[in-house]
């Protein structure tokens, strides 16, 4: 299968804040398919929609905190998304409180599930992207274990390649967590990480051996999105650090 690649626009956080749509535009001429949103910077859904069409950008999902998904917020949330024309719904982590103890992870899991059987009634699943905490063990177990071995397929498993080498997890155990769960891994953050310099690379120049990576979502992810996000910029202005990860991946990607 062929992936797509889109960005995750908290690469350019500071930029979009000023000129929002320049922004965008830079974005779909370095050749991105899509893009993924963590805010909207006040935008109306429906003018989203239509830049991008211009722009010949798909959505690859939105990064959704979970209060946004409260009985208060929910609908609210549903609507924006169905006129934005997204259906990858992605809580992007949780707050401490509700992170505590196993117990905490296995009633979010049940979360998941509820929320997934509301969402797939409009065309839409929700999904959950990991940090570092979900690879630490709590009581025993991994909270990703817990999450992911007690939520039903129509739940996406995001994993964020750097978070999960920065928690400690090697390429091959990446692997297996993607054959565990076949079919889920809809869409991955493309991250490099180092143990010398943290998140200070761009893709290929840390330590994810990409190639395998890919190879086993290409086999077993069930994944439609590579998800470049670049938390820093070891090459300015930013674009740059994001054009060289962009270029990077798409020179391994032509290996496969």
């Amino acid at each position: 299968m062929s992936f797509h690649i889109a960005l995750q626009l908290y690469s350019l956080r500071e930029e979009l804040s000023k000129r929002f749509y320049e922004v965008l535009k830079e974005v779909a001429d370095l050749g991105f398919d899509g893009v993924e949103f963590a805010g909207f910077y006040g935008k109306d859904s429906n003018e989203l929609r239509e830049a991008l069409y211009r722009l010949g950008l798909g959505i690859a999902g939105v990064h959704i905190p979970i209060q946004a998904f409260s009985e208060s917020e929910i609908d609210k949330t549903i609507s924006f998304n169905l006129a934005l024309g997204n259906k990858y719904l992605i809580i992007p982590g949780l707050p401490p409180e509700m992170t505590r103890t196993k117990g905490d992870w296995i009633m979010f899991a049940e979360t998941l599930n509820n929320l997934a059987k509301r969402l797939k009634q409009y065309g839409m699943r929700i999904g959950y992207h990991n940090h570092w905490a979900e690879f630490t063990p709590i009581e025993g177990e991994l909270p990703w274990d817990l999450i992911f071995s007690r939520t039903s397929e129509d739940v996406v498993m995001q994993i964020d390649i750097g978070h999960a080498l920065r928690a400690g997890l090697s390429t091959d155990d990446l692997i297996e967590v993607i054959k565990r769960c076949r079919g889920r891994a809809v869409s991955v953050h493309a991250k490099d990480y180092s143990k010398i310099k943290g998140y200070d690379v761009v893709i290929g120049e840390g330590d994810a051996k990409w190639l395998d990576i890919l190879r086993a979502l290409r086999d077993y992810g069930g994944t439609e999105w590579i998800i470049i996000e670049q938390e820093t910029y070891p090459y300015k202005p930013p674009l740059e650090s994001i054009k060289r990860s962009l270029k990077n991946l798409k020179n391994i990607l032509s290996t496969l």
